[in-house]
């Protein structure tokens, strides 16, 4: 999002209808919605247009302003944070209830900014009491909207408030050019480092750090530049054993996450080296390989291990390579995500496994490599590319039926030696020749 596009942040305590609202604005589920107070702990960020003009949301943890424990008041930094650069503020409190001290503590201290406030009072169309009108008045705040996030009344008025300052897209303005950026989706189990790595990649705390498994619950995305690429970095909820994802947000954050892996062109899987490698890790490899995505195994806290319990990195390399057989394509990285060690390589490593996974080879290039070909199974007329993302090769040979996967296996490992193809996998589909089939 460029710099020169005015944000709108939306805040409020836990619980108010915010993700919900964001969704609406955004017109896209990327934020979590439930009935389950404090969801939303990183703050989200989506992009949105009004009446031609386009603006960047931003949606905030619930605040509470006076808590002293970790998880609240990290929310509130993240918010103090997104509020600093907000062309408009959107405060959103619940109408079906009343006004509470966390609202009057929160409307003080948006007041104090010296921003442009908008009060929407969610969840008018179940009608708002006659009595609680008056004490909406009461936080200091002049423009006053009543809507429905759940059901959009009233959000287009509020929205022509809000937008009213912000410049309108001119006729001749080129089209918006396709997003070019390379998508990252940082994925493993709770606790391994994901939110840590995310603000050593960017540079920022731009997610919520803590001892705390499970702090992380929405996808937290972040855009940087780094040497003329684009990246969208996403911090996805750590994966659980269904068994223990019990809780409401828990469950839909795993949902969320392997969508963000299915969404991503280089998957970052993170593992923590103090743990070493057990079952949900390779369940969770799994989601990865089995959406096709490039990836890179990142392990994690290299540095309390390499010193205390004297382990060599080929020695853990072989051990990933025994646990996660299917993996034999994905490049790995001993980092430290807290001290940035090893941390800086692998933006250029992201870049080589999205080109391989992008990389497209001609027909007439595949069938001089087909040539030198020997298998003794069936015969391979020609093989050509069908699709990228992850690379898909159609074999046509002699009879229908897959190949055995011992040939399968090593028809795979001869097209990574001659086209190259790391960190991405391979698909392979068997086709018989029309002219093969009609002699059967």
């Amino acid at each position: 999002m460029s710099h020169a596009t005015p944000t709108v942040v939306i805040v409020g305590r836990p619980n108010v209808g915010k993700s919900t609202l964001f969704n609406r604005i955004t017109g896209q589920r990327r934020a979590i919605v439930g009935d389950e107070p404090g969801i939303t702990r990183d703050r989200m960020h989506g992009s949105a247009e009004h009446d031609g003009r386009r603006f960047e949301v931003i949606d905030t943890g619930g605040i509470v302003v006076n808590d002293q424990e970790y998880i609240p008041s990290q929310i509130l930094l993240q918010a103090e944070m997104a509020l600093k650069d907000a062309a408009h503020i959107i405060f959103l409190v619940d109408g079906r209830a009343e006004i509470t001290g966390p609202d009057r503590d929160l409307a003080q201290m948006l007041r104090r900014l010296g921003k442009p406030v908008t009060l929407a009072v969610n969840k008018a169309d179940t009608g708002l009491k006659n009595d609680l009108v008056h004490e909406f008045y009461s936080l200091g705040i002049a423009d006053i909207f009543p809507i429905s996030s759940e059901h959009g009344i009233g959000v287009d008025a509020m929205l022509d408030r809000v937008t009213a300052g912000f410049p309108r897209d001119s006729a001749d303005q080129p089209a918006t050019l396709p997003d070019e950026s390379i998508r990252v989706a940082i994925i493993g189990r709770p606790n391994v480092g994901k939110s840590t790595l995310l603000n050593q990649l960017t540079g920022q705390e731009r997610a919520i750090v803590s001892p705390i498994a499970g702090t992380t619950r929405d996808a937290v995305d972040e855009r940087i530049t780094r040497d003329g690429t684009d990246y969208v970095f996403i911090d996805t909820a750590g994966i659980r054993r269904k068994g223990k994802t019990k809780e409401m947000a828990e469950k839909l954050s795993v949902v969320m996450a392997r969508r963000h892996i299915r969404m991503a062109g280089v998957v970052l899987l993170v593992l923590d080296a103090t743990e070493g490698i057990v079952t949900l890790d390779t369940t969770i490899a799994g989601y990865a390989h089995e959406g096709g995505r490039g990836l890179i195994v990142c392990v994690n806290k290299w540095d309390e291990v390499a010193g205390h319990k004297g382990q060599k990195k080929n020695e853990f390399e072989q051990n990933l390579k025994d646990e996660f057989k299917f993996l034999e394509y994905a490049p790995v990285v001993f980092i430290s995500a807290k001290t940035g060690a090893g941390v800086a390589p692998l933006f250029k490593l992201i870049r080589e496994v999205y080109q391989s996974a992008s990389q497209r080879i001609s027909t007439g290039e595949m069938n001089r490599f087909v040539e030198q070909l020997r298998f003794e199974e069936r015969r391979i007329f020609y093989i050509t590319q069908a699709s990228i993302r992850p690379p898909e090769f159609v074999v046509f040979t002699d009879r229908g039926g897959p190949l055995h996967f011992s040939h399968e296996r090593h028809l795979v490992n001869q097209i990574r030696k001659r086209f190259g193809f790391r960190g991405t996998p391979i698909v392979l589909k068997t086709r018989a020749k029309a002219a093969a089939r009609k002699r059967k």
